[in-house]
């Protein structure tokens, strides 16, 4: 107005703006909608599993003749139409055998764990191991280890040491994701889930995460990742290299898989 020296009229239809609007005086929105949200909370509190229209019907019940949209609005704003988490209903397993093969990448098994930097900050360790030589192939530490991450470590696993026969793991999201499966799908890995709840269906990598947790992650005061994998790396190399294992007769898994191996040759040339 002051600018192009228009009246006040041409100025509110020049702007899109009511002179109503003009002439109303501002007011907060939170105080204008505060009888709004404290009626619905104290239905909604006391009602957790009500969606919009019960808890809207038991307002108008109440005597409160606000229009649905405004409350459907507050209803957004205080965030109470958010998606309720559900429990992830798991397929049925069946309960697979713990055999003990006597042949390197017979069965890997694949487990989590969780621990914390000194500063608070988690991080998770994904452990692989030859059951049948008791080795550990690997574990890998970082802050997030989703499924495409999993598939990554197994593919390096395998230019090394070679494609197992199966894989045995637990019902974990990132053991479950679509990447996974197809994965060892393409490689012919039989799958081997353990039944939900029964950890010890798995038995041979959970006395692995024991003693890494005793020895490891439970005896020292991590400042960083690198400290970690560091103290990892070191620990592996001696738990598979000279740590003896009193389920493969004293020796270290490096050691068994040796023998095994030149058995299993000496077998093979005789046949």
């Amino acid at each position: 107005m002051a600018e192009h020296e228009v009246s006040l009229c041409g100025a509110c239809e020049a702007v899109g703006m009511s002179r109503s609007g003009w002439y109303k005086p501002p007011r907060d929105r939170l105080e204008r909608d505060n009888e709004v949200i404290t009626a619905l909370t104290s239905v909604t509190d006391e009602h957790r599993r009500w969606g919009f229209w019960k808890s809207y019907d038991r307002l108008r019940l109440d005597g409160h003749r606000w229009n649905h949209k405004r409350v459907y609005r507050v209803y957004c704003q205080l965030g109470l139409n958010h998606k309720r988490r559900t429990k992830r209903r798991l397929p049925v397993r069946d309960r697979q055998p713990l055999d003990t093969p006597s042949t390197v990448n017979a069965v890997w098994a694949i487990d989590f764990m969780s621990d914390a930097l000194y500063v608070g900050r988690r991080f998770r360790t994904l452990n692989v191991l030859d059951e049948g030589m008791r080795e550990g192939l690997t574990i890998e530490i970082d802050t997030s280890l989703p499924g495409e991450r999993v598939v990554r470590v197994l593919e390096r696993l395998c230019a090394w040491r070679g494609v197992p026969e199966a894989i045995r793991c637990d019902n974990g999201p990132e053991l479950t994701s679509q990447v996974f499966v197809d994965w060892c799908e393409r490689m012919a890995i039989t799958l081997r889930y353990i039944q939900p709840g029964k950890p010890n269906q798995n038995a041979f990598i959970e006395r692995f995460n024991r003693t890494y947790r005793e020895e490891v992650l439970n005896s020292y005061l991590f400042e960083d990742l690198d400290q970690v994998r560091e103290i990892t790396y070191d620990w592996l190399i001696t738990y598979n290299e000279q740590r003896p294992h009193d389920a493969l007769g004293g020796l270290p898994p490096v050691t068994f898989r040796e023998q095994q191996t030149a058995k299993n040759s000496t077998y093979e040339l005789s046949t």
